[in-house]
């Protein structure tokens, strides 16, 4: 694989953008990293986690047994809850923290990503596929990881179409769905084994990093299956689990489509012998990721700021706390570049968005 290169900065748009936002930091004195604003945060999200894991798992079975409409919608609706949960503390906690953004402390930003590998996935693996591969070459086909969802889905032109693909627009989320369950299941022990995420080689493991992997995979099968099986009964838990994973991949893929595969978002082609594209690397940012819905309140408080994922793509280091405030002034030096700053400002614009590029990613 011939790895891409960007263009070398031809003004000082990046340059600038830096000083600006060293420039806020520095009059606002205030940290990069997490405040107390995203630890009471990490606190409640973390909490509710457990009650509604410990409630599932130990006090669900007399409500299964006494069966009838309301129980089983109650129990349905905490599966959905601690779902959106699984979701919340990637976006809030593991993500910051895999970053080196949830605190000033390395060792805390350590524990922030292992919350990643209780939840089943592995936050080495993560590291490789995520702040390496995806921040670095976004949205570029056959080498960002993120944007392979195939044969399922095709989500830019280079990608081989499949008839299947005529109907992706409307069969989207079910493939969404296997996301979270596929992951912990599959494609971590794919990487882990073939040394590589997609055509990227991952760096040498440490002893202590493959006791860390099989550890925590063994913890989250007690977790997350025996215990449960053994406290409610394998159908009831199959079931349950099943409705948890869907939920959490669904919410899990969303928040990264609406940011990088829509219509106004580019998926750049590296020249096959020289590995250029054709930007340098903030624009490239710039045109390969897309805001959304960045005016309300509910989706930065979930999404741990991943609304604002331009700001995240260029500052990944920058805590989600910061980016409502970075945002207007990177949105400001675009305009005085004439650099496109891509924002849906509506969640439901942004969806809709993503669906016509699944349309016409399957009839192009």
């Amino acid at each position: 694989m011939i790895i891409p290169k960007f263009l070398n900065p031809t003004d000082n748009f990046h340059a600038e953008l830096r000083k600006r936002i060293n420039d806020y930091f520095d009059k606002a004195k205030i940290d990069k990293t997490g405040n107390f604003k995203l630890y009471s945060k990490a606190i409640i999200i973390s909490l509710s986690f457990i009650a509604f894991y410990v409630h599932l798992v130990f006090f669900a079975k007399p409500m299964i047994e006494d069966g009838g409409f309301v129980n089983i919608s109650i129990l349905i609706l905490e599966c959905l809850v601690l779902g959106a949960l699984t979701s919340a503390i990637g976006f809030n906690i593991m993500h910051d923290g895999a970053h080196g953004s949830f605190s000033k402390k390395k060792w805390l930003n350590d524990i922030a990503g292992l919350s990643l590998n209780v939840l089943g996935a592995n936050v080495f693996m993560w590291k490789t596929k995520h702040n390496i591969v995806h921040h670095t070459f976004t949205n570029i086909p056959e080498v960002d990881d993120d944007i392979d969802a195939r044969p399922f889905l095709r989500l830019c032109e280079s990608q081989k179409k499949y008839k299947i693909h005529k109907y992706q627009h409307i069969y989207f989320l079910a493939a969404y769905s296997l996301l979270y369950i596929y992951w912990i299941l599959f494609t971590d022990y794919k990487k882990y084994f073939l040394g590589r995420v997609g055509q990227m080689p991952i760096k040498k493991m440490k002893t202590s990093e493959h006791i860390s992997f099989w550890g925590f995979k063994l913890l989250h099968i007690v977790l997350f299956g025996v215990l449960p099986i053994y406290t409610l009964g394998f159908t009831n838990w199959l079931i349950g689990f099943l409705i948890y994973g869907a939920f959490a991949g669904i919410v899990l893929s969303l928040v990264f489509q609406l940011a990088h595969t829509v219509q106004e978002t580019h998926f750049p082609v590296q020249n096959p012998t020289t590995g250029k594209i054709e930007d340098e690397w903030a624009v490239h940012q710039l045109k390969t990721t897309a805001n959304f819905a960045t005016k309300s309140k509910f989706w930065n408080w979930f999404t741990g700021g991943l609304n604002f994922q331009v700001e995240h793509h260029l500052f990944p280091n920058i805590s989600h706390i910061h980016y409502p405030a970075l945002s207007q002034i990177v949105s400001n030096l675009c305009k005085e570049y004439n650099i496109p700053y891509l924002v849906h400002e509506k969640t439901r614009y942004a969806i809709a968005s993503h669906i016509s590029h699944l349309k016409e990613m399957g009839t192009k």
